[in-house]
């Protein structure tokens, strides 16, 4: 109980109070840094304090934050060579400071420390840039559908298995239900993946091809995709942008908004690690189930969307590159650190560590639910590894930007499909 006091009180301390500088003499510093919540905060530093034990003359100087500012400090850090030793970074964040692999050190030079074997072969390929191992997932996370059982009751109506029984829910729900009621909600981006997903099982590309940097969609595609959008919200299908922008913000997360709380809003499209806090704020009359992944007839791929939760590089100015491989490998893959970590960066994506959560009993039956299905279309091959640069910041701004206007009614459907297409494609040279 004093060590979770004790650990508690460190999370809630500014930065600089858990990044001391000097060290005492013949010891082995490491700098890790992350971000995330209180509860990550505490879990990871009971794992430093294990490693630690386990590693006599080491100390791992902890330095963690909130994710405001995180992005801004690392680009400054790298940018001046004095970046940790171990970082947790996003997936995206892999084509900004690594665009040719040597961004990060390559953590295949390391294998020797490293269970390399209790990963998917898709799972490594995630983390490699030309070649190089430049860094490890902590989890993989998808796109899912999640429905409230109780609000289709309500509508007198079954979960959608497919796209069409989906489409026609919109109208039946603003009958039954009221204009506030919707089959789904979801922020702009939510959407944006959604119709991808569409588009994808008909024809048969994504948006930004995952071999190279262009627009790997037609013209014909990227039109769909955008009339797609509309489609869900000109039916009552999807809660619009501006309906979102007047509760309080557009970005407001789902599990946020009393709509969703009392069941106006009866589902989302949303990453299967945010199950949890969807779940969290349901009041007791309603209930979250997770819902067949929609598919179209003859479709060209499930669509699906995923990628790494989170993912450890290592920085490639660190000096003790065999510790800090050691040391990832302990977060990522060792059963004793998944004890203290839980599920605090994802379900885990090491075979050893997953099991072990699941033989406590860890894993609450929805999550392990969609991690199940997840895991039965990426087996079949129906999940391959997207562009990274699809999550790029300024490539995710400018398709934002480009769905916002038809939200808004400010451009046609023409318009924004050539714009997807031409100035796409213009930025991805750029940012390459």
């Amino acid at each position: 109980m004093q060590r979770r006091n004790f650990t508690a009180a460190l999370a809630s301390l500014p930065l600089a109070a858990c990044s001391r500088s000097g060290s005492n003499s013949g010891e082995t510093v490491l700098r890790f840094a992350w971000w995330g919540g209180a509860g990550r905060h505490e879990a990871t530093l009971m794992a430093i304090a294990a490693f630690e034990k386990l590693n006599p003359g080491l100390r791992i100087k902890a330095e963690y934050m909130g994710f405001n500012g995180y992005l801004e400090r690392l680009t400054t850090q790298i940018a001046g060579g004095s970046e940790p030793d171990i970082l947790q970074i996003n997936w995206a964040w892999l084509a900004m400071f690594s665009k040719r692999g040597s961004g990060f050190a390559d953590l295949e030079q390391y294998r020797r420390h490293i269970a390399l074997d209790q990963f998917l072969p898709s799972d490594l390929d995630s983390g490699r840039v030309e070649g190089k191992l430049n860094a490890l997932p902590s989890a993989f996370t998808a796109r899912v559908f999640l429905w409230n059982e109780k609000a289709f009751e309500r509508a007198g109506l079954g979960l959608p298995r497919t796209w069409d029984e989906l489409l026609a829910a919109g109208p039946v729900f603003k009958q039954k239900l009221g204009d506030q009621a919707y089959p789904l909600d979801g922020e702009l981006y939510d959407m944006i993946l959604l119709s991808q997903t569409y588009v994808q099982q008909k024809f048969g590309m994504p948006y930004v091809d995952p071999r190279e940097p262009r627009v790997a969609m037609s013209p014909a595609a990227a039109l769909e995709w955008v009339q797609f959008y509309k489609r869900l919200i000109d039916q009552h299908v999807a809660t619009p942008l501006p309906l979102r922008a007047s509760l309080g913000g557009a970005e407001k997360p789902t599990e946020q908004q009393q709509d969703w709380v009392v069941g106006n809003w009866a589902g989302n499209f949303t990453w299967d690690s945010t199950i949890p806090l969807r779940n969290a704020t349901l009041d007791k009359q309603q209930k979250l189930v997770l819902g067949d992944f929609l598919s179209l007839p003859g479709a060209a791929g499930s669509g699906m969307f995923g990628r790494p939760t989170v993912m450890l590089a290592m920085g490639r100015n660190c000096k003790h590159p065999e510790v800090a491989a050691r040391f990832i490998n302990f977060l990522l893959t060792d059963p004793e650190a998944i004890q203290l970590l839980g599920k605090t960066r994802g379900v885990p994506a090491a075979k050893q560590q997953f099991e072990t959560l699941e033989r406590a009993r860890k894993l609450p039956a929805l999550e392990l639910q969609a991690h199940h299905q997840i895991k039965q279309l990426r087996d079949a091959g129906q999940v391959p590894v997207p562009a990274k640069l699809f999550e790029h910041a300024r490539l995710h701004k400018f398709m934002r930007e480009v769905f916002e206007t038809v939200a808004y009614g400010k451009t046609t459907d023409q318009e924004a499909a050539r714009r997807l297409v031409e100035e796409g494609n213009a930025l991805l040279k750029r940012i390459k």
